[in-house]
């Protein structure tokens, strides 16, 4: 299959943005509101675009029409379901730690409990960050060599 620069372009554009989300929502902005002390609350604002990032995502591959550009923009989103799952745990934990502070009566034990906490739960996020971007070089590679993974082929098929 003879794939065209401007194919590979848009292709590539599905792993580059999955990376861009990553660098400014995750690495850039999710410390940031860390560090400036906005609270949990603080959270959702990376949380947020990097969601509206992952839905564009998945709706550019949904109706993409050249087959090849439409297989990375979908392996592109099996990523983003990567960093859900990713989001779902840390959701979990964040949840759990608000179950177990919310009944205590030293207030200042219960605020240093939820930083705690807060520090650990981001760490599945963050481990399925670091997974995802390596996994979209090699996946930028295989868009420069015009291929696909036989995963993707056999899920998503070539047109006749």
């Amino acid at each position: 299959m003879d794939i065209s620069d401007s194919e590979k372009k848009a292709a590539r554009w599905a792993h580059d943005l999955f990376v861009l989300n990553i660098f400014f929502f995750h690495l850039l902005l999710t410390p940031a509101t860390i560090m400036l002390g906005i609270g949990l609350k603080g959270l959702l604002i990376p949380l947020v675009l990097s969601l509206a990032v992952i839905t564009y995502i998945y709706f550019r591959g949904q109706r993409e029409s050249r087959w090849f550009v439409a297989a990375h923009w979908r392996l592109a989103f099996k990523r983003c379901k990567l960093l859900l799952i990713g989001y779902a745990i840390t959701a979990v934990i964040l949840l759990l730690a608000e179950l177990l502070t919310s009944g205590m009566k030293d207030a200042h034990m219960a605020n240093i409990l939820v930083t705690v906490i807060t520090r650990i739960a981001i760490m599945p996020t963050l481990i399925l960050v670091m997974v995802t971007v390596v996994m979209e070089a090699s996946a930028t590679s295989l868009v420069g060599k015009g291929e696909v993974p036989e995963k993707i082929m056999k899920e998503f098929p070539p047109h006749s």
